[in-house]
């Protein structure tokens, strides 16, 4: 049996000089605390996954996740930002940090201007267009023009089944029919298109689905809570 990697990375983006960043795999375990029984083990792992990606000691900036379209700016590393679902940061000692278990992560980054973001997606955030907000949001606080982006595991349009009240507030080129008067939706398209649209380019996607493979904890899969983590940061 092959070895479990630590943490995966967007293929293309992981070779960028200045840019950090990766998503952890159930090699280090759950790093979600909300419904841990005994955080120790989740922080150990959050530590763990720090080390792995060169960032020992580092203080993880955590997006609060909300499920909504608002972004922050990080200027100095603190333990989390509530009530966001992107932050954006130009300094090399923040590492923004977010937990999923289906949920897209977004890696942004402007290789110009020193500025990268981290999006948590899920539906809802999708449907608000936290991908879209967190670009302009980049372009506004930081002048960036030349964002680039890679889409991390997440649920597939093939897995991921929804009632007619979700799918009713995406375009159809997002759905497929599911099964029993369900639909099926393509989150990462319509992130890709977001983004798109926003004028970035390229737009990467690391194609893992969540539910499909064992690297990943998924909620759809095994609704127990476990998460895996999206650290972006600077060097």
């Amino acid at each position: 049996m092959s070895t479990i990697p630590a943490a995966l990375h967007v293929p293309e983006l992981a070779d960028e000089p200045g840019l950090v960043h990766g998503f952890s795999t159930v090699a280090l375990g759950s790093v979600g605390l909300k419904h841990a029984p005994d955080p120790s083990p989740v922080l150990a792992s959050r530590r763990a996954f720090a080390g792995v990606l060169g960032l020992d000691g580092a203080v993880l900036t955590t997006v609060g996740s909300v499920h909504s379209a608002a972004v922050a700016r990080v200027d100095k590393p603190v333990d989390s930002v509530d009530d966001v679902d992107a932050l954006i940061t130009d300094r090399s000692d923040v590492a923004l940090f977010a937990t999923y278990a289906d949920c897209y992560p977004i890696v942004l980054w402007d290789p110009e201007k020193k500025v990268a973001g981290l999006v948590h997606a899920g539906w809802r955030g999708t449907r608000a267009g936290v991908a879209t907000a967190a670009v302009s949001f980049m372009e506004d606080e930081y002048g960036c023009r030349h964002v680039r982006a890679g889409i991390g595991p997440g649920i597939c349009g093939r897995c991921y089944e929804v009632g007619e009240d979700v799918a009713e507030q995406f375009d159809q080129r997002f759905l497929a029919p599911g099964t029993g008067g369900r639909f099926l939706l393509d989150l990462a398209a319509a992130n890709r298109v977001q983004l798109e649209d926003a004028g970035v380019k390229p737009v990467y996607d690391i194609g893992i689905c969540t539910k499909e493979h064992y690297l990943f904890p998924s909620h759809r899969r095994h609704p127990d809570g476990t998460r895996f983590g999206a650290i972006v940061a600077l060097r």
